[in-house]
C-alpha cells in the first residue's frame, strides 16, 4: 500500500435548539440539515487550517475531500447538507471543484473501500454516530485500543488522524485538538460524556 494521511473530522455545528439559530444554506436561506452560523465559522477555520498551509505536517493540505452526499441517505435517516457544507470552501481552496459526493450516510463500508487503496491526505467530513459506529471499525489500526468509543454530540472541535507510511497495511491513529474556535477543548473524546 502507499503512504496515505486520513484527516477525518465531523460536520460542523448544527442547530441545537434556540441558543444556536437556525441551519442556514450557503445563501442564506433557512435550512434545518444545514450549518448554523458558528457552523459556518467553524467550515471556515477548518479551510484556513487544512488549506493554507499553516497547519504544517500536523494539519496537511489535502488532496481529496470527501463528504456525504447531501442530497441522499441509505439509511433510515434524512440526509443532511451538513457534513458537505463543512468542507465546500475548503474543497475549492485547494483547488477541487467541490467535495467528493460519491457516498451517502448508510454506505460507509463502500467509502472505506474507496479510500484505502488512495495516497497523499485525504480528509473526509462526515456524521460523528457513523464516523465511530461505521468507519472507525473498518480501518485498520495499529492501535485500535485508542480509538474513541463515542463522540459528544456537543464536540466539533477534533480531528482523527490516521498514517500509514509506504508498504505498510495499517494506519496509526492520532487524535488532534487545533482549539480553532472559542470553548474548544483538548480533552480525548473518551473523557465527554457519552450524550450522542
Amino acid at each position: 500500500m502507499d503512504a496515505l494521511t486520513l484527516l477525518i473530522i465531523r460536520h460542523a455545528e448544527k442547530p441545537d435548539g434556540d441558543a444556536t439559530g437556525p441551519g442556514l444554506t450557503h445563501k442564506g436561506k433557512t435550512d434545518s440539515k444545514s450549518l448554523v452560523i458558528s457552523g459556518w465559522e467553524r467550515a471556515g477555520a477548518w479551510t484556513a487550517l487544512f488549506g493554507s498551509g499553516l497547519g504544517g505536517t500536523t494539519y496537511p493540505t489535502p488532496q481529496a475531500v470527501y463528504a456525504a452526499d447531501p442530497d441522499s441517505a441509505k439509511d433510515a435517516t434524512d440526509p443532511s447538507r451538513r457534513p458537505y457544507e463543512t468542507v465546500l470552501e475548503l474543497a475549492a481552496r485547494v483547488g477541487l471543484a467541490k467535495p467528493n459526493i460519491s457516498f451517502a450516510k448508510g454506505q460507509e463500508a463502500a467509502l472505506v473501500a474507496a479510500l484505502l487503496p488512495l495516497s497523499g491526505t485525504v480528509l473526509v467530513a462526515w456524521e460523528h454516530k457513523a464516523i465511530i459506529a461505521e468507519i472507525l471499525p473498518r480501518l485498520p489500526v495499529s492501535n485500535a485500543d485508542q480509538l474513541p468509543t463515542h463522540w459528544s454530540g456537543k464536540r466539533f472541535d477534533v480531528v482523527l488522524r490516521f498514517d500509514r507510511t509506504a508498504g505498510g497495511d495499517e494506519f496509526e491513529f492520532t487524535e488532534l485538538y487545533p482549539c480553532l474556535m472559542p470553548g474548544d477543548s483538548d480533552k480525548p473524546l473518551k473523557s465527554d460524556p457519552n450524550d450522542n
